[in-house]
């Protein structure tokens, strides 16, 4: 992969992650291909079709001013499969504050694909595995298990 095409795939998930914690919905949406594809099933969300709806999903379920989040992203794993399209691995750590006092801490891995179009790069589809989740108060950290982190079919 050239540095050039490197360089714009980190940027474009720097957004992501700069855009998710600011809540800056409309921003953030343009940074997905249409027809995205996000799989978070793996850390007990849902596989949303449409970047539309996955962004309604995530404004929903951290969208609250109170919610704070950090997502930080490292370590990115990048191919260039085509001259338009990508894919990617990065290690990921996010902290999301529920309320004062109660927060989750999870580590684990984006798995993506990226399409190039007019506007530049896009993500067309986004995995997350979780390999480990701590629910964290001031008195208590608790590491929830694997097993409890999988959601059961609808």
């Amino acid at each position: 992969m050239d540095f050039a095409t490197s360089d714009q795939l980190q940027q474009l998930k720097a957004r992501y992650c700069r855009l998710l914690d600011a809540k800056d919905w409309s921003a953030w949406r343009e940074l997905f291909t249409d027809d995205f594809v996000g799989d978070t099933t793996d850390s007990g969300g849902k596989r949303i079709e449409g970047a539309d709806a996955f962004v309604a999903f995530v404004r929903v379920m951290l969208g609250k001013p109170s919610r704070i989040t950090v997502h930080q992203v490292h370590a990115p794993e990048l191919t260039l499969t085509s001259e338009t399209t990508a894919t990617g691995i990065w290690a990921m750590e996010d902290v999301v504050r529920f309320a004062p006092g109660l927060s989750m801490r999870g580590y684990g891995h984006y798995r993506e694909t990226y399409r190039l179009s007019d506007a530049g790069w896009r993500i067309a589809s986004s995995r997350l595995t979780r390999l480990r989740l701590d629910l964290v108060t001031p008195i208590l950290s608790v590491r929830l298990p694997r097993r409890l982190l999988a959601r059961p079919p609808d």
